[in-house]
């Protein structure tokens, strides 16, 4: 006679929340095509907030020298904020819930928005008290004076008031972006790309009713349009449209861990990026003088036009790195990564070879001076030939933040710090020539890129210790 003996249920028949489609997208869909489809919409927010900036500077600059100084006072500052916000700290946001929610964990996820808010507005309270105190004291330090240290205070005192709504802004933005979802975000800025551009002329010199504001009338449309962006992000992420469902959950120090544990390092690597090229800057005015410096200055700046281009691109990969690590695809999460590296390679060298190609044709929309664009040129031919390497560099750290694993693109811009800044000034100590310079620079920016891409490529995010 045979017996029957009760069966207990193997552990996979334990039911699981069934996994959004929109998640699943990331874990199984072709990778180029996912990750164009996910690209497309912050390139193009990229290009239209560049846009928008330039904008904004030709109508200030109506207003006067001292008003266009002293938005050039603020503006570093400002962007500061942005990229704190958007790259470093947003990056960990995102990072964090892509991870949740692709290791099937949507409570996390939910609980994470809270956590991400506190923590931005936290933040966002903190560097607007910085700003409103020592203000003042930073652009007299920056070389402001008379008339334009009082344009840059008028500027500054409205926009960091309303700083903490970018922090905010950039907090819902990145909790969107870490669902996998880039076109609502994107959407949203562009909107207050599209108010932006007639309402800063209507403050800043009044029509009808409305006052002319000035120079705060400008900052006061940057306030205004982001409340505008920030409110639409917030109706969406509680709308039943998103994939988060955001909770008064009970605050958890481990979500507050696993967002700040890659936020703090991005933002290391943040102040890295400033921090050489005001010191480079340094080095070369000690050399050739401030029209060189106009020059240096004027064609780095495209080097930093890369940085929302590539960013565009680096957004989708943190989603789609963090998605597949949390699902327990390191092999796929390391294919999209070394596919949008080479992707990013492509776009700033390109950029790069135009560039060092036909200098002038940047150089000249700027200014005329011989000696500006004798500098700009020499370090355009030099150094535009290795900006993929940066585009390279900058994409693989935006894969790292994804991966949680920020020790390397950190050491490697650390070792471009030391080639660029040690470097340029061993060069000029022992030849006197901005030539060898900007020779340094170049070798850093390619030292930068491979480190990342051979450490990553060699699988050190898989490797314990």
């Amino acid at each position: 006679m045979t017996i029957l003996t009760p069966v207990a249920p193997a552990p996979a028949a334990i039911s699981r929340p069934a996994m959004d489609p929109r998640t699943l997208r990331l874990l199984q869909a072709p990778i180029l095509p996912t990750l164009l489809r996910m690209a497309w919409p912050n390139i193009l927010v990229m290009l239209a907030q560049a846009s928008t900036g330039l904008i904004e500077t030709w109508w200030v600059s109506h207003l006067g020298t001292d008003a266009l100084a002293g938005m050039a006072l603020v503006f570093p500052g400002f962007m500061m904020m942005q990229m704190l916000s958007a790259g470093a700290i947003g990056g960990g946001i995102s990072s964090a819930v892509a991870r949740a929610l692709g290791g099937n964990r949507q409570a996390d996820a939910n609980a994470l928005v809270l956590h991400a808010i506190l923590i931005n507005l936290g933040l966002g309270i903190c560097f607007s008290a910085l700003f409103l105190v020592f203000g003042p004291s930073l652009y007299r330090a920056m070389g402001g004076s008379g008339g334009s240290l009082e344009a840059a205070l008028r500027y500054s005192n409205v926009v960091f008031a309303g700083n903490i709504l970018v922090w905010l802004l950039n907090a819902l933005a990145s909790c969107i972006r870490g669902s996998g979802n880039m076109l609502v975000p994107s959407l949203a800025v562009c909107g207050g790309v599209v108010l932006l551009v007639p309402l800063s002329p209507l403050l800043i010199f009044g029509l009808g009713p409305i006052p002319a504001m000035g120079i705060a009338g400008g900052g006061l449309a940057v306030v205004l349009t982001t409340a505008m962006t920030a409110t639409m992000l917030a109706l969406y992420i509680f709308s039943r449209r998103s994939l988060l469902r955001p909770t008064l959950a009970r605050l958890q120090g481990r979500f507050f861990v696993d967002i700040l544990r890659i936020g703090a390092v991005g933002s290391v690597s943040t102040l890295q990026t400033t921090l050489t090229v005001a010191l480079t800057t340094a080095l070369v005015g000690v050399a050739a003088g401030p029209d060189a410096v106009a020059g240096y200055g004027t064609a780095a700046r495209l080097e930093y036009l890369l940085i929302p281009l590539v960013f565009g691109l680096g957004a989708p990969l943190v989603a789609l790195v963090a998605t597949n690590i949390g699902a327990h695809q390191p092999e796929r999460a390391l294919r999209v990564t070394l596919i949008g590296g080479a992707l990013a390679f492509a776009m700033a060298e390109a950029v790069g070879i135009a560039a060092a190609i036909w200098p002038m044709a940047w150089l000249t929309l700027f200014d005329h001076d011989p000696h500006m664009l004798e500098t700009g040129a020499a370090y355009l031919r030099l150094v535009g030939p290795t900006y993929g390497f940066f585009g390279l560099g900058l994409c693989l750290y935006f894969a790292s933040q994804g991966a949680g694993r920020l020790l390397w693109p950190l050491l490697a811009g650390l070792l471009r710090f030391l080639l660029a800044v040690g470097g340029g000034w061993i060069a000029l100590s022992l030849t006197g020539s901005l030539t060898w310079v900007f020779a340094a620079l170049g070798l850093a920016l390619v030292a930068y890129g491979t480190t990342v891409a051979v450490a990553i490529a060699r699988g050190v995010w898989f490797r314990r210790g």
